[in-house]
């Protein structure tokens, strides 16, 4: 039963090949390597910039596993986290100092970069360091802000919302668009499941893979926010099981957070991948998706 279970998975995820669009996407995004190679492409990185030696040091071991694996790659790193429990979580080390290391990434080791927008005035200023803007879950109907994002004419990444349906998110998307920018993405990263843990309704990939390239953020499906202390839990543990899923279901990319020390991490540790443990994941998610590739 499991073998004709896989099966179907596998056959499923064939016959949602990837797009045009997204091919088209991708290679309008500066530096963006391995694009010939059918593969998912990542993004991933630190939750939030802690400092330019953490971040270079985390980005150049992604760098070599991905070149080894031939994995189109995009750092992630957020330059301000706004969107937090408490008044004393950690926000950030400075908005521009944390945009200059994202670009200092970039003109490093020759990696695109990604970072979050959370109001208006954050669209510009981000786009003039990094190549695509992201949208967090929490403001993805912030209609404005869509539209600040949208006419800066980077790449728009869409967190589908923890309380949205995936057939909502063509409305986020339509707005973009309707922006004068067609290059925008849609990323699924768990929907509330009561208080306190989110779950990953799979059927949501081929659904918003309709209107736009779309991401899994494996990492933050697996959040256990916990109202009570303000300290969002998680289940690190189940990273694997949810990214093969997304990759056997043919998702276009994945997102995954990751630190060489998720315990000291200022930001999401306890959902975050361990450095040393994203090579032997990528190496079977790759496997994964060449026997797709291959049917």
């Amino acid at each position: 039963m499991g073998f004709i279970l896989i099966s179907l998975t596998l056959k499923f995820a064939y016959i949602c090949p990837q797009t045009t669009d997204e091919t088209m996407q991708l290679q309008n995004i500066p530096k963006l390597k391995h694009l010939d190679t059918k593969q998912f492409f990542l993004i991933a990185g630190p939750c939030a910039i802690e400092g330019e030696t953490m971040a270079l040091k985390i980005a150049e071991q992604v760098c070599e596993l991905t070149d080894k694996l031939r994995i189109p790659y995009i750092f992630k790193g957020s330059f301000k986290k706004a969107n937090r429990s408490r008044i004393d979580s950690f926000t950030g080390i400075g908005d521009e100092k944390a945009l200059k290391i994202l670009r200092k990434v970039t003109e490093t080791l020759a990696v695109p970069t990604l970072t979050d927008i959370h109001q208006i005035k954050d669209a510009s200023m981000a786009a003039y360091y990094v190549d695509i803007l992201q949208i967090p879950a929490f403001l993805v109907r912030q209609t404005d802000l869509l539209v600040a994002a949208a006419k800066t004419s980077k790449v728009v990444n869409l967190k589908k919302g923890q309380l949205m349906s995936p057939e909502s998110m063509q409305h986020a998307v339509r707005k973009v668009k309707d922006s004068g920018n067609e290059k925008v993405w849609i990323t699924e990263r768990g929907t509330m499941f009561g208080y306190q843990d989110m779950i990953v309704d799979f059927r949501a990939i081929p659904t918003m893979r309709q209107y736009a390239t779309t991401v899994l953020d494996v990492t933050h499906s697996l959040q256990q926010p916990n109202q009570n202390t303000g300290v969002t839990g998680g289940r690190p543990d189940m990273i694997e099981t949810i990214a093969r899923a997304g990759v056997a279901n043919n998702v276009d990319g994945l997102f995954i957070e990751t630190h060489y020390d998720p315990s000291k991490a200022k930001s999401d540790g306890a959902n975050m991948l361990h450095l040393d443990q994203l090579g032997p994941l990528l190496k079977n998610l790759v496997a994964i998706k060449e026997t797709i590739n291959s049917l």
